[in-house]
């Protein structure tokens, strides 16, 4: 006779039944750990180590660059490779941060000099790009300046449109320029179909809804009215992707031509399209003067609003309200209540004596007696 195999349960019956009738009680032997990585105890997450530092001078592949040896990551495998030298030494760690006026770089025995800033104001022609890189082979803004240096566009222009777009090789200008937190203006003359109303330039002025935010126009002016079409001048702070047609397009006006006539205080002029030519020192000058940290614009702001906000002093004597703040009005509040004085101001209240109860509407007093005999019912039904 074969023998009763031991159920490994001591108290008997299906082991898997028995411990769910276990975790149903909250009682019964505690489950062993499974096994696996130990769960981190809940708290903050470790802050990542930040490595700062003071040098700032620019990288090496940077350098190389910016003189023209290729893109960075090509600058990357040249360094990599060897066959740079920074004052007759071999390097080749990356990141290695060089002045190139106090120190000497070679590559492959060729002393690499500091790039002469250069800046040119470009009239665009329609159908012809403003990135740096197209595979189609199509005629760039880049194309159109006769450069030793290595330059790129500072903005952008859609194919479609025209006017002014700078090129440099000065990357801390453009990108102050293009960024739209240091408030850079761009002025561009529209023209556009049927004849535009009051109220269409006051939503432009006030925001037109877009798929990613709301856009607005700093200022618009109508320069040329027509039923067939009309000129507008606007002046814009920001330059997202064909903002100007999407939002003429949102308000029934289509965009015939558009041009940019001016960036900053630099304006095109009567530069014919397809030529340049280099800014003067005067004017890169007031490009620098032009571009206004976000703290001050911050604060320029604040003090506009400031203004409008604060009253005149003869205002207040002509019969209008003093303002005073939070801790007078509570100080002031609480003093006339404690006298028990009933004030019936702005800022007052009556004393808590004075308020009277509030009396109770007939619906609801008839609520209650219905629930009242409801209950009186159910109570008779319950003692038979």
């Amino acid at each position: 006779m074969a023998k009763k195999r031991k159920s490994r349960n001591p108290a008997g019956g299906n082991p898997r039944a028995t411990a769910k009738k276990h975790a149903r009680r909250g009682s019964g032997p505690i489950a062993k750990p499974t096994r696996g990585p130990k769960p981190k105890p809940p708290g903050r997450r470790r802050a990542r180590k930040q490595y700062t530092s003071d040098d700032t001078r620019p990288r090496l592949q940077k350098v190389l660059a910016a003189a023209g040896l290729g893109s960075r990551r090509a600058c990357e495998e040249i360094i990599l490779d060897g066959r740079v030298e920074v004052d007759r030494q071999v390097v080749m760690e990356l990141g290695t941060r060089v002045d190139l006026e106090t120190q000497q770089v070679r590559v492959d025995g060729t002393v690499i000099k500091p790039p002469k800033m250069c800046y040119f104001l470009v009239n665009k022609p329609v159908d012809v790009i403003s990135t740096a890189r197209d595979p189609w082979a199509r005629l760039r803004v880049i194309d159109l300046i006769n450069s030793e240096e290595r330059v790129f566009t500072v903005g952008r222009l859609d194919r479609a449109s025209s006017g002014l777009i700078l090129v440099t090789n000065d990357g801390i200008l453009a990108n102050q320029l293009a960024h739209p937190r240091y408030g850079v203006t761009k002025t561009y003359q529209a023209t556009v179909s049927g004849r535009p109303t009051t109220e269409t330039l006051a939503k432009l002025r006030k925001g037109i809804h877009l798929a990613e935010a709301v856009a607005r126009v700093v200022t618009v002016k109508l320069k040329k009215a027509h039923p067939q079409k009309s000129v507008l001048e606007i002046v814009l702070s920001e330059g997202r992707n064909r903002e100007i047609r999407r939002m003429l397009a949102r308000v029934n006006h289509k965009v015939l031509q558009l041009k940019r006539t001016a960036l900053g205080p630099v304006k095109l002029g009567d530069i014919p399209a397809g030529a340049y030519r280099e800014l003067t020192r005067d004017e890169i000058k007031k490009l620098r003067a032009a571009i206004a940290s976000p703290s001050e614009r911050g604060r320029e702001s604040s003090k506009g609003n400031t203004k409008s906000r604060t009253s005149k002093p003869g205002k207040q004597a002509a019969g209008k309200k003093e303002t005073r703040s939070k801790s007078e009005r509570r100080s002031s509040g609480s003093k006339e209540r404690s006298a028990g004085t009933v004030i019936g101001g702005e800022y007052g209240s009556q004393p808590k004596t004075a308020r009277k109860k509030k009396s109770s509407s007939p619906r609801r007093t008839k609520r209650k007696q219905a629930t009242g005999q409801h209950r009186a019912k159910t109570a008779r039904r319950n003692k038979r």
